[in-house]
């Protein structure tokens, strides 16, 4: 889901007194062209200033602002983070850390924003942008800790499903040598079960023809036993002659 950002930054435009008049000169400038729209024009005068006196904190917040107004985020915090805080008033300080949470909100830093908002509300407690902001950066929290949960339960699922199929293909390579022993035995115990073939009972016909085949051919071999013997005899008989 997509939340929508108050985009307010805020510039220092308190005293400028303490400043040499060139110093001056480019911080007014700067913030001429910041409210024109021109962030990046007005991002050279406040460096220009910084060249004149690195310790001017207005000129590190406002460029601070103009590099968050360029979607600078991750610079516009660390220029945000070198203003010297105790340098502020309340309403500065408010300014300073509601652009810093927006920064770090904006960086991706969903937690950093939330207590850099709560701070901007501590000093002005009535400012109703940052409350505004503040709202998001929690929702936003709250939905990064449930996706984050629910992809910690994904990954765990996946992991019991892994060891689930792993423990499964344990089992099934532990019974498969007990399963080949089992299997002979049964297609033994098949073979035993199976009725053996028993001869077909002939009919009373068959069996009166079977047998007169076989007395027929009983017959036959007597008669040629006989002519056989017959014919041996008359061969003795001649030779003793």
């Amino acid at each position: 889901m997509k939340y929508r950002v108050i985009m307010c930054c805020f510039l220092l435009a308190g005293t400028l007194s303490g400043w040499s008049q060139t110093e001056r000169k480019y911080i007014r400038e700067g913030n001429k062209e910041f409210r024109k729209g021109n962030f990046s024009e007005s991002e050279v005068l406040y460096r220009k200033a910084l060249e004149e006196n690195d310790e001017m904190y207005q000129a590190e917040f406002n460029l601070g602002s103009a590099l968050y107004k360029q979607e600078k985020y991750e610079n516009a915090g660390n220029c945000f983070s070198r203003v010297p805080e105790e340098d502020l008033s309340p309403a500065d300080r408010a300014r300073f850390y509601h652009n810093l949470g927006n920064s770090l909100l904006k960086n991706g830093q969903t937690r950093g924003s939330i207590e850099a908002y709560k701070e901007a509300l501590r000093n002005n407690p009535e400012d109703m942008e940052t409350k505004y902001n503040l709202s998001v950066a929690l929702r936003m929290l709250r939905e990064q800790e449930q996706q984050q949960q629910n992809r910690q339960q994904q990954d765990q699922q996946q992991q019991d499903q892994q060891q689930q199929q792993e423990q499964q293909q344990d089992q099934e390579q532990q019974q498969q040598p007990q399963q080949q022993p089992q299997q002979q035995e049964s297609e033994q115990e098949q073979e035993r079960q199976q009725p053996r073939q028993v001869p077909q009972r002939i009919s009373e016909e068959d069996a009166r023809r079977l047998l007169e085949a076989l007395a027929a051919d009983e017959k036959e071999i007597q008669e040629k036993v006989k002519k056989a013997e017959a014919k041996a005899a008359r061969v003795k008989v001649e030779k003793e002659w």
